[in-house]
């Protein structure tokens, strides 16, 4: 069995984070691990707080996953501080890591910020050149390149830059234009579009980590870049329009459609 580690934060309210990572993967038939950066106190309505993991224990976490299992890839998520990114990749080049798919998560969907401001310059530094694909969205890539984003043709040019920064590639996501969801995936040679229609639900809390950790999943599996990212796009978008209205405000994804419609209990 393929086998992939995340390093994330822990979501209380089991919607994202490592609790939808591992859910990912397990939609995927692949063994999923865990190095938690941090505890949040979050549900559909939003982050209450953070407390995050020291940089020791996040390297312990990561040599006793890599020392004894191993790992086929592996997904970063939030990661606020300093010193926990620089051991983070410290350790990943370390084990020698491969298939490194960082999610620059930043900014939750009720406006909390996820990543100190410092810390910015850190996981550029280093985070993005160790990186198999990026996958930012349009705020993170405003963030991440100083350059404001409201068109595709701007996607692009982030994504460029965001590409001279050290990652093998880069997809920038489009969920936040106003029309149809485009996302750009950029090698250094070729710009590829990955287009679907819009689907219509509030129901997507962790649809950023849930896209990363599928991706993650497929290199894994074997499939190339873009291959991995179009089968994530699909499975994303079939997990949104199979959400449930769980809580009071923006309500997770359906992380195990394909199985609950197998068995025959999947509400179309």
């Amino acid at each position: 069995m393929r086998k992939v580690l995340t390093v994330a934060g822990s979501d209380s309210g089991g919607g994202a984070g490592i609790q939808a990572d591992l859910k990912t993967f397990s939609a995927h038939g692949i063994f999923g691990m865990s190095a938690i950066t941090a505890v949040t106190a979050q549900n559909t309505l939003g982050v209450s707080a953070v407390q995050d993991i020291s940089p020791d224990i996040i390297t312990k976490q990561i040599d006793a996953v890599f020392e004894d299992m191993g790992a086929d890839a592996v997904k970063i998520g939030m990661v606020s501080q300093s010193a926990s990114i620089e051991a983070i990749a410290k350790q990943l080049r370390k084990h020698q890591a491969r298939n490194i798919v960082l999610d620059p998560v930043m900014i939750s969907k009720s406006g909390f910020d996820l990543l100190q401001p410092e810390a910015k310059e850190a996981l550029i530094k280093h985070l993005l050149p160790i990186a198999t694909i990026i996958t930012p969205n349009i705020h993170e890539a405003q963030a991440i390149t100083g350059c404001k984003i409201t068109n595709v043709e701007q996607m692009e040019f982030a994504a460029r830059e965001i590409y001279s920064l050290g990652p093998q590639t880069v997809l920038v996501k489009g969920g936040h234009l106003e029309y149809d969801a485009v996302d750009v995936l950029y090698d250094g040679k070729v710009m590829k579009h990955f287009q679907a229609a819009r689907v219509d639900s509030k129901n997507t809390h962790g649809t950023g980590c849930t896209l990363s950790s599928a991706i993650a999943a497929n290199l894994a599996l074997g499939d190339a870049i873009t291959e991995a990212v179009e089968k994530a796009k699909n499975y994303i978008t079939e997990a949104i329009k199979h959400s449930f209205p769980i809580g009071k405000g923006v309500g997770p994804v359906h992380h195990f459609y394909r199985l609950y419609k197998k068995a025959g209990v999947l509400d179309e």
